[in-house]
């Protein structure tokens, strides 16, 4: 095996995210380090063994010499069994960091295996020969005769070098040949597969690759040659790496959650001072927020002090230190190469299942958990209703909920845009840019208008009055217009967490006669500021073109009074109020209990009705006082800073005219934006109160899962992206509808393993909150190329920066920022004798739901590619079953009650490689079972898409589980080359998903 050439058996294959790591494109004679510098393949013919009984089960052990004095294993074939002619499909490969040159020797040596279960074999015989002698063959073959170790013949042995024919005549002479170059040997070396730097390259090393390699590492590779029914041979590579994203994911990730988790304890503390029963049930959260606060210091503290390699070992998932960081994380990839000498690659992400290992499955996995949480928040809203119908307390509806997280949202959104937007014009002001000035007002315009609809909601009104309401000793009273004069008192009574209040009154008479009509005011003030520097601006562009045609055009125009206010603004009435001041009325400890709407503003700045005809008079901006209005019909005459009429006579002036009207929509949308978003966190919290433990608890869980999930799609993108770059019709498809990520799981639903699915399923449901952003990387190196996470658990934007040189090869929709979806389906089909216990005894109902919601999704994407994308977006197949067909086929076999229906695994696995999507294979540890799948997998695309012979199905099969990447998993893991299944085990196992004897036993996971 090449990896062997690394360093001996039993070792750690070398895992340690170094500097080697980034370097992993070696120097010398420039080869791609993908390529072997020399490949050959083995037969042995009329092997002769002691026992004229049996035929032996053979294998081939490749060992070298080149400047010690001793033998180094290199690689070996697999067993053939009962034959004296074994063909092995399996060849030795040596690359560029094995540094043989032309006088190394070779020595192979022939096993007979007695017992494969036992590991009993003796030396049949051996042959030796030098690098040189190969490559000095006309041929590149060797004949050798095996020797006994009483030197007696046993056999012949023969290795061909291979050379793809279409390179041989550019061949050099090996004559002309120096022994070597920087220490390694300078062979004929298949060009055709070595990797091209060229942006539109269809394949990308792992090793080479500039991109990938800032994100994977610690590659080993395999080679094969297998048969395929034309006569001709398959050349695969096959190749397996760990990512250094492993580690650096979760650290961003939990960055995020403590800078989450921090700020909603801020947002608590700034709600002010409150009565004692709400400052109890507010100190409880912050309490509470603080301790989970704590434990993701410890979790960030402890991914920072981590120095082991850059994946997480099967036998560590448990490791409360490392639980965000998934478990035993690999890419997989097969590069295949038919007699055409066309590439045909395929990746697939192997991860052990995404589950909170270290907390335990005894209460069962998150679908449970979250279910039993809602059932517990739904009896508290039952009773909170039946109190509210006895003393008419404020409870919301859980919609109310939903909605009051988006309204949070979107109000730190467009506050932002405003903000941004706002500067810019101030900005084009300066500049006096007349295009920059119109298009920049235009979008300022529209997301303030946003707003505006946003906190025009009577939710957000109620919410007000109840964070009024919250206040000590609050006590409010209003004389109904629609009814007789009464009083209406809220208090805050000690014994309870609700707001009540006494009287005949409605709640929503209330609502409409008095807070609302404040809140109204707010958000009335923002409209206004909007529209007063619209007209500004219109008034100002106007002058501009006048001018430019004619100053005394200008001038007349000017005499003739101020434009016409806009149509639909006539009736409106804005009740200006100085945000500060207005602020810290909000935000005192008590309210005089007799105050009116307009008297409960500053003195100083009481309401004035606005309207078209008397407008009011706006004062100059200071400390204390905001310029409170302004428009088009203002008296012309007046010397405020404010005023529509200033004097606009000289160049250059524009910044000082809009300055003071931008200073006023900034102040007015931060105090809208900031009265509505503290009743939103008191009503959230009013809600999560009472079930605030259970709540966080829940959502670590939650939090550790997906992070380990979102781990697995980022490289799965980042492979599929780089592989895809010439793919117009994938690229097409990604930012018009999206990315599919298909996930198999190989767990039974029965045990803990039935938990860690509950979890595995919500982690990649959650994954439809993901979104990706191409970007180009402001450098090359490697820690510039990492992706970015920003966002936060409402929905995560993944960053991904391309080198400028691959960027450039994008599509203008995603160099422009596209967000680009994605579309999460996971199918599971338990094989094991856990699922057998299930299926006979236990419950198979949660494998069922969710392979039939994934149909469901599955289903509902290829209508959307239907409906917008034409079949030339999706890749070529050999195969004879369209897309429809084998959705139709996976369907059936999903409604069938059919125990271990392998069958769904395959086709869903298919349907996701036809429509261009990204694979994911899970089982407990990402080791084992996982393994007899990736291998499985790879073995039937070779027979469906590339003509592999049927008749060495099964020992090509073998022949990956027992000498292929898979098998080094086993020992980066648990330190050995086992698998760990025994003998009874693998009797439940479907057939396909059985290792070769004398590759499993019983090992320590």
């Amino acid at each position: 095996m090449s990896e062997r050439g690394r360093g001996q058996r039993g070792q750690r294959p070398w895992s340690v995210c170094t500097s080697e790591m980034l370097g992993l494109a070696l120097a010398g004679n420039g080869l791609d380090p993908d390529e072997p510098v020399l490949e050959f393949s083995l037969a042995c013919s009329d092997l002769i063994t002691p026992s004229l009984d049996r035929k032996p089960n053979t294998f081939v052990a490749v060992s070298c010499n080149t400047s010690e004095p001793f033998w180094t294993k290199h690689a070996q074939t697999e067993i053939i069994e009962g034959t004296s002619n074994p063909i092995f499909l399996s060849s030795i490969a040596f690359f560029q960091d094995s540094h043989i040159n032309q006088q190394t020797q070779v020595k192979l040596s022939v096993y007979d295996v007695k017992d494969r279960s036992q590991g009993t074999m003796y030396l049949l015989g051996s042959a030796l020969f030098t690098v040189k002698e190969l490559l000095q063959d006309k041929d590149h073959k060797l004949h050798l005769t095996l020797r006994s170790a009483e030197n007696e013949r046993v056999g012949t042995i023969t290795l061909v070098a291979w050379q793809m024919e279409e390179r041989r005549d550019q061949r050099t002479p090996v004559s002309r040949l120096p022994d070597t170059i920087n220490g390694r040997t300078v062979l004929s070396v298949d060009e055709s597969l070595t990797e091209s730097l060229g942006v539109r390259a269809k394949y990308a090393s792992l090793c080479k690759d500039t991109f990938l390699r800032s994100a994977f590492g610690g590659t080993m590779s395999r080679m094969y040659r297998f048969p395929t029914t034309d006569g001709n041979n398959l050349r695969i590579l096959e190749q397996m790496a760990e990512s250094v994203l492993s580690l650096n994911v979760p650290r961003q990730f939990v960055k995020l959650l403590l800078e989450e988790d921090t700020a909603r304890v801020i947002e608590l503390e700034e709600l002010g001072e409150l009565s004692p029963c709400w400052e109890s049930l507010r100190r409880q959260i912050v309490t509470q927020y603080q301790t989970i606060i704590l434990t993701y210091q410890d979790t960030l503290n402890n991914l920072h002090n981590y120095k082991g390699p850059s994946f997480k070992a099967s036998s560590l998932k448990a490791e409360r230190k490392l639980e965000f960081m998934p478990t035993n994380l690999h890419v997989q990839r097969m590069r295949v190469q038919d007699v055409s000498g066309f590439d045909h690659t395929y990746d697939l992400v192997t991860i052990g299942a995404p589950a909170a290992h270290c907390q335990g499955f005894k209460s069962s996995g998150l679908r449970k958990l979250i279910q039993k949480f809602e059932e517990a928040k739904k009896i508290i809203y039952e009773e909170e209703c039946s109190a509210l119908s006895s003393s008419q307390s404020i409870v919301y509806i859980p919609q109310d909920i939903v909605r009051a997280k988006e309204i949070i949202a979107h109000i730190n959104t467009l506050k932002t845009q405003v903000s941004y937007y706002t500067e810019r014009l101030s900005r084009a002001a300066k500049e006096r840019s007349s295009n920059g000035l119109e298009r920049t007002l235009a979008i300022l315009a529209d997301k303030t208008r946003q707003l505006v609809t946003v906190c025009d909601c009577k939710l957000l009104a109620s919410a007000i009055q109840a964070l009024n309401a919250a206040r000590p000793e609050y006590i409010a009273s209003k004389v109904s217009p629609s009814a007789d004069a009464e009083q209406v008192v809220l208090r805050n009574d000690q014994d309870t967490l609700l707001a009540k209040w006494s009287g005949s009154n409605s709640r929503t008479s209330l609502h409409v006669d008095w807070h609302e009509e404040e809140w109204e005011k707010v958000w009335l003030n923002v409209d206004k500021s909007l529209e007063c520097i619209i007209q500004r601006v219109d008034k100002l562009l106007q002058k501009e073109r006048l001018h430019s045609d004619s100053s005394e055009d200008m001038a007349q125009n000017d005499q003739q009074g101020g434009s016409t206010p806009k149509k639909g603004n006539e009736r409106t009435r804005a009740f200006w109020i100085n945000p500060a001041s207005a602020e810290d009325s909000s935000s005192s400890s008590s309210s005089s209990s007799s105050s009116s709407s307009s008297s409960s503003l500053p003195s100083s700045q009481h309401v004035q009705p606005s309207s078209s005809s008397s407008p009011p008079s706006p004062t100059p901006p200071s400390s204390s006082s905001l310029p409170v209005a302004c428009h088009a019909g203002s008296n012309r005459n007046s010397a405020n800073y404010g005023s529509p009429a200033g004097d606009e006579a000289s160049a250059g002036e524009w910044s000082e005219a809009l300055y003071p009207l931008l200073t006023t929509l900034t102040e007015c949308v931060a105090m809208m934006s900031d009265k509505a978003k503290k009743s939103m966190v008191f009503l959230l919290m009013q809600d999560s109160a009472p079930t605030i433990a259970l709540d966080l608890s829940l959502q670590y869980r939650r939090d550790v899962v997906f992070c380990q999930t979102l781990t697995a799609l980022i490289c799965g993108f980042i492979l599929k992206l780089r592989n895809c770059l010439r793919d117009d019709g994938f690229l097409r498809q990604l930012y018009t509808i999206g990315l599919l990520a298909q996930f198999e799981s190989l767990l039974s639903t029965y045990g803990e393993e039935l938990a860690m699915l509950e979890d595995m399923s919500v982690g990649i449901n959650d994954l439809r909150n993901v979104t990706f952003k191409v970007t180009q990387a402001s450098s090359s190196s490697a820690p510039d190329m990492l992706p970015v996470i920003t966002g936060n658990r409402d929905g995560f934007n993944v960053r991904i920066p391309l080198p400028g040189t691959l960027f450039d090869a994008l599509p203008r929709e995603i160099q422009n920022g596209m967000l680009l979806r994605v579309q999460p389906v996971l199918f599971n089909v338990g094989i094991n004798e856990q699922q057998t216990l299930a299926e006979k005894f236990g419950d198979t109902s949660l494998q069922e739901i969710i392979n039939l919601e994934s149909l469901a999704r599955l289903n509902s994407y290829y209508e959307q590619f239907k409906e917008v994308l034409p079949d030339d977006c999706l890749p070529r197949s050999r195969s004879q079953t369209c897309l429809p067909e084998l959705l139709r086929f996976l369907g059936q076999n999903v409604h069938a009650r059919k125990n271990k229906n392998v069958d769904i695994l395959w086709q869903a696995a298919e349907i996701c490689r036809r429509l261009n999507g990204v694979r994911f294979t899970s089982c407990k540890s990402a080791k084992d079972r996982t393994a007899m799948s990736v291998t499985l997998e790879q073995c039937l695309i070779l027979q469906h898409e590339h003509g592999m012979a049927p008749q060495v199905f099964t020992q090509a099969l073998d022949c990956m589980r027992s000498e292929g990447c898979r098998r080094e998993n086993t020992v980066k893991n648990v330190g050995g080359r086992k698998y760990a299944f025994n003998s009874l085990q693998l009797k439940a196992f479907p057939r396909h998903y059985r290792p070769p004897e004398g590759t499993y036993g019983k090992i320590e996971t």
